[in-house]
């Protein structure tokens, strides 16, 4: 059977937190077989335990956050996204603070984290959430969606009025793996407009954003010197942001995945319609590596 995967060993990274500005030790440790992935809030008394769930999420403005027993946990999606993009079940994250560290807008040094903490397999099988039937949501002009499909595809098409945005860089569709996630997705880095900044900045955002960790764009232009890591960046952090959000599942769904100008709030409505709906889903593990409709990483 194809099995379960926890982290090697334990690994740290201090970083800090796009929103909150402050601070942040982070720690990964390995989990038993069936946990999941928990955050752990160490820095209260007693330590407050957080399931990565959708079921937990208590706010997507900006983010995602998690919340259990009055304690919070934001930015989570771009490590999730790392945890999905290499197949790990189960894991346990400290944070002596409410963010998780930005790092540098993307999700790869987190799989560079989980590269060096390395990955083992576990006594317990792998689960998969096959969708066997068509889930929508809508907001407006934004939709997202899950039809079945024998793998897990991912569809994304974003709408900016900014000279920036081109018509050639507005969608993509993949086909998700370690090897297209690593390759063609985890490198992303968030973004946003010099025209929102203060406006974030009063509504307590932000604080911790800056070029380093994101690309900004003025009225006409890319305001970083760096060039773009993909051609079309904007729109593959979007499918990283949707990654994460999606692993929120408490496992790989199984599927074709659309969306339209989605956001944190819609996937997150997503996920919560598809949970109501048992008869468009169904758990199925697999006998081998021939028969997963996914390749992930080699340990």
């Amino acid at each position: 059977m194809i099995k379960q995967r926890t982290i090697h060993n334990s690994i740290s990274a201090t970083g800090v937190g796009l929103h909150s500005g402050e601070h942040v030790f982070m720690r990964l440790l390995p989990a038993p077989p069936n946990n999941g992935i928990v955050f752990r809030r160490i820095d209260v008394d007693p330590v407050v335990s957080i399931p990565a769930m959708a079921k937990n999420v208590t706010n997507t403005m900006m983010s995602t956050t998690l919340g259990k027993d009055g304690c919070t946990v934001s930015t989570v999606e771009h490590l999730i996204s790392a945890l999905a993009g290499m197949g790990i079940d189960n894991i346990y994250v400290d944070l002596d603070h409410s963010e998780i560290p930005i790092m540098d807008g993307s999700a790869w040094p987190f799989i560079f984290l989980i590269q060096s903490a390395g990955i083992r397999e576990q006594n317990a099988n792998k689960k998969f959430m096959c969708i066997t039937k068509t889930i929508s949501v809508q907001q407006d002009d934004k939709y997202a969606s899950f039809c079945p499909s024998n793998r897990l595809e991912i569809s994304f098409t974003i709408n900016f009025d900014h000279p920036a945005f081109t018509e050639e860089v507005l969608s993509v569709d993949i086909n998700f793996s370690t090897i297209s996630f690593v390759k063609e997705i985890c490198r992303a880095r968030t973004f946003g407009f010099l025209k929102d900044v203060d406006k974030l900045k009063r509504q307590g955002l932000a604080k911790g954003g800056s070029i380093d960790n994101s690309i900004v764009l003025d009225t006409t232009k890319i305001v970083n010197k760096e060039i773009m890591r993909y051609k079309n960046e904007f729109v593959k952090h979007k499918i990283l942001d949707a990654v994460g959000d999606l692993y929120l599942l408490g496992g790989t769904v199984i599927g074709k995945y659309q969306a339209y100008k989605s956001g944190h709030a819609l996937n997150n409505n997503l996920l919560l319609k598809l949970m109501e709906h048992e008869d468009a889903w169904e758990i199925r593990t697999y006998d081998s590596y021939k028969d997963i409709p996914i390749i992930y990483s080699p340990l």
